[in-house]
């Protein structure tokens, strides 16, 4: 039954592709506010892709005032292991377009080019929408069922905090309740590398506002003698330099789990090149890392904290005007690992950022958002599934990875079922760009890890027991 659902995938490649090419062609960015028509449409169509690879009870669900979930379901297998999937189907805003940063000229359409398919979301995370309902039909169109139970959901605000999805769980909880957890919004750790993300860092975001003055006043008149608001936030946000040490931040690194020996022995038998990084990356010639002395590339942003400004404004260059600026606001995101409580990591950053402020400036500093940090032991019958479902997919032994990045909801749909095993599986890789110009996803992977989600649905269906944990 696999090999005939093996020979269904590469015999419907090129109409899966379409699949998700008809996906990425609707701009469903989710961050502006200005998309809703197109987040709709994805929705719609996503349920339509549903429905024709063979799922039932399709619908899309809100929760308030939420952006509409695609859901499906296959419970044709009494007895055998439920997995829920999950993907989303909004996408990132298009930046740089114009700016000679996109290679092609409408972001939108998928194109392909040197093995990869190039288009806004076609990594993240519409190709998973489309991987997932690959496997699905693969088995339902030869041989009429499915090895396991499958739940789908494909959540239509990711982008922007995924803020009504842990109210979703809850509010459907009986229709949701699952065995086994498979995310497919990570990444390989490099192309042909299948890897499963054991651990993520959670965020805390807080926004600092600095202010000096009622107005604006003219710098002939009052420049070296007013106190400049921009000036001020920039020596405040030096305070977070930590010149290749640690985070300046008092109390910051004292909960912080250490990795273990067998843990760091697994990073450092992991594939690691710092040219192909740099490239990767886009680092310019004679910028250094910024990594701890001592540390490896994949420790530093796998499980150590992080403290990035990631945005930052006191006036318009494209309206300047010789002002002494009374008024300049930051966001800084710091990503938490591992023991560290986001409550905590909030007051350290509020106590480093507002105290002694240069020249008596106002300073405040408010939290934005919070999401903790997860990890998981990944031993037991579904990770071992997962393990020999990757490796008969990509003919590659799977490699376990942490991660820098956040996926609030894991740990808590985790608990919410019962401590269901979570199984995150890369789509990503270093070269995907996702969020930025260029988003592409390897062609190659994206074959092999259909065919490994063909597998998995048939390897933990015959776990003994149907016991997944």
């Amino acid at each position: 039954m696999i090999d005939a659902a093996i020979d269904w995938l590469d015999k419907h490649h090129e109409d899966l592709v379409r699949d998700l090419a008809a996906l990425v062609a609707i701009p469903s960015i989710s961050t502006d506010g200005e998309h809703a028509t197109e987040i709709d449409r994805t929705a719609a169509l996503t349920c339509d892709q549903m429905r024709a690879a063979g799922l039932q009870n399709v619908a899309v669900l809100r929760s308030g005032d939420s952006n509409p979930y695609a859901y499906g379901e296959w419970i044709g297998a009494p007895g055998k292991p439920t997995v829920f999937l999950y993907a989303h189907h909004d996408v990132q805003p298009v930046n740089d377009v114009g700016a000679a940063r996109w290679l092609q000229d409408d972001p939108f359409k998928l194109t392909r080019r040197e093995g990869r398919l190039f288009g806004r979301g076609s990594a993240d995370d519409k190709a998973a929408i489309t991987v997932q309902l690959a496997a699905i039909a693969s088995w339902l169109k030869t041989t009429g069922k499915l090895p396991v139970n499958v739940k789908m959901l494909v959540e239509g605000e990711e982008e922007v905090g995924s803020k009504n999805l842990l109210g979703f769980f809850a509010e459907h909880k009986e229709r949701l309740m699952s065995d086994v957890i498979v995310v497919c919004d990570t990444e390989n750790i490099e192309t042909g590398l299948p890897s499963i993300t054991y651990s993520l860092r959670g965020i805390v975001q807080a926004s600092i506002e600095v202010t000096s003055a009622a107005m604006p006043v003219h710098s002939g008149m009052a420049g070296g003698a007013m106190a400049d608001a921009a000036l001020a936030m920039n020596v405040i946000l030096s305070r977070l330099y930590w010149n290749r040490g640690r985070l300046p931040i008092p109390g910051y690194y004292d909960r912080v789990r250490q990795m273990s020996e067998r843990e760091l022995a697994a990073m450092r038998a992991l594939p690691s090149d710092e040219s192909k990084w740099r490239k990767d990356l886009g680092v310019l010639e004679g910028v250094t890392f910024a990594t701890e002395t001592g540390k490896h590339v994949y420790e530093q942003t796998w499980r150590q904290p992080a403290v990035t400004v990631v945005a930052q404004e006191a006036s318009s260059i494209r309206q300047v005007s010789n002002q002494v600026l009374p008024r300049a606001r930051a966001i800084v995101s710091a990503r938490i690992v591992p023991d560290q409580r986001p409550e905590e990591v909030f007051a350290q950053l509020e106590s480093l950022l507002t105290n002694d402020p240069p020249w008596g400036v106002k300073v405040e500093v408010k939290e934005t958002g919070k999401v903790d940090w997860w990890m998981t032991n990944p031993e037991g019958p579904a990770f071992e599934a997962a393990l020999q479902s990757l490796e008969q997919g990509y003919k590659h032994k799977p490699a376990m990875i942490g991660c820098g990045g956040t996926i609030g909801f894991v740990g808590p749909l985790a608990t919410l079922f019962g401590g269901a095993p979570a199984l995150l599986l890369g789509i990503e890789d270093p070269r995907s760009n996702a969020h930025a110009p260029n988003e592409s996803l390897d062609e190659s992977d994206f074959k092999s890890l259909m065919r490994s989600l063909a597998h998995l649905f048939a390897n933990i269906g015959g776990l003994p027991g149907g016991k997944v944990k």
